[in-house]
């Protein structure tokens, strides 16, 4: 599920102050360094943001990527080397972002969710991806070891496609798009949950198929939550005028964008799906109540013209003339038992039964 993180810690802090807000990790944090032009690449570790600040000039595209983000004083360092504002510092730090896109004139900073899926578990995970754009350099930051960019990092190495001879604002564009493609994988994941889940609520309901349906309409909300915005910020990304993005590199903006709003219109449409499924659970529930009730209603229904008459001779009156017939006793079985048929044939004529 996606994780839940407390902003209760900063209550009362003045503007600026970092305080990391998400999960605790006790990983070290690791550095990357992509510095690429059409000819040239050197790919290596890092062990100090310093040994990057020499890349800030160059002519070249600089990717650094920063795996970890709970040691403040890296983020610190970062801010200082680079001249990156407090507020988005601050905004790194907390997890909780929504995703966004704020310009700050000598550079962009961009918020995004990225999505990943557990099979085992059956559940999402998330983890929040802020992006620094400037003028040839991209900073990427992650609150964990582990993302989507591999694709990326394999075209960059081989010089496959445009990215070589793009600048930083198409790498910009290339690590979007990676984190978008992977909702794609999240909904055909929960695609296929869904159809599974139908052909339970077909076969044989039950108290853990409910339970699936809640878990995956919960997680849609907060899929529908972390993707939302990204239409908007993607948007501004697209139409808003800016120098650090090339007007060549708009219309891929433009695919992104058109990648989210099929994300987004795929979630409502599971979204209705499984509100539908939670309805058609509890129509099935309360038809197999109705069954069982209406089964007991035919048999107390049956019974109580027997019980009658097994009332009626388990008084024991003295003087009741049927106590003292030969076949008394047989009669009355009889009787019972042609009370009991004829109901029963009675029900099948009405479709009771």
């Amino acid at each position: 599920m996606l994780e839940r993180v407390r902003r209760s810690k900063k209550s009362g802090l003045p503007p600026g102050t970092l305080v990391h807000v998400g999960e605790r990790r006790e990983d070290e944090v690791r550095i990357t360094l992509l510095d690429y032009d059409r000819n040239n690449l050197e790919e290596k570790k890092v062990t100090d943001i310093g040994d990057c600040l020499s890349l800030k000039d160059k002519p070249t595209v600089s990717w650094i990527n920063i795996d970890g983000i709970h040691h403040i004083d890296v983020i610190e360092e970062l801010g200082e080397k680079f001249s990156l504002h407090p507020l988005l510092l601050e905004d790194i730090l907390n997890t909780d972002q929504r995703p966004k896109i704020e310009d700050f004139d000598d550079y962009l900073f961009i918020v995004l969710k990225m999505l990943f899926y557990d099979k085992k578990e059956h559940e999402f995970r998330s983890e929040q991806v802020s992006l620094i754009l400037g003028p040839n350099y991209v900073v990427s930051l992650q609150e964990s070891i582990g993302d989507v960019f591999d694709p990326v990092r394999e075209r960059i190495r081989a010089g496959k496609g445009r990215i070589r001879s793009k600048g930083p604002d198409y790498l910009a564009y290339s690590l979007i798009d990676s984190i978008v493609d992977g909702y794609f994988l999240i909904l055909e994941e929960v695609g296929e949950e869904i159809e599974d889940l139908e052909d339970e609520l077909i076969h044989e309901p039950d108290q853990k198929t409910l339970e699936q349906i809640h878990r995956l309409k919960r997680e849609l909300v907060l899929l529908r939550r972390s993707v939302w915005p990204l239409r908007e910020a993607v948007n501004k990304l697209e139409r808003e005028p800016s120098a650090l993005i090339d007007e060549s590199t708009k219309i891929y903006l433009r695919d992104i964008y058109d990648h989210v709003i099929q994300v987004i219109d795929s979630i409502e449409n599971y979204r209705e799906m499984i509100s539908g499924m939670l309805d058609i659970y509890l129509s099935s529930v309360s038809n197999r109540m109705n069954e069982v009730m209406k089964v007991l209603t035919i048999i107390a229904t049956i019974f109580i013209p027997l019980t009658f008459i097994a009332g009626v001779y388990g008084m024991n009156f003295e003087y009741m003339p049927e106590l003292r017939w030969q076949y008394g006793y047989h009669l009355v079985w009889m009787i019972m038992v042609l009370t009991a048929f004829s109901m029963f044939l009675y029900f099948r004529r009405k479709r009771w039964l």
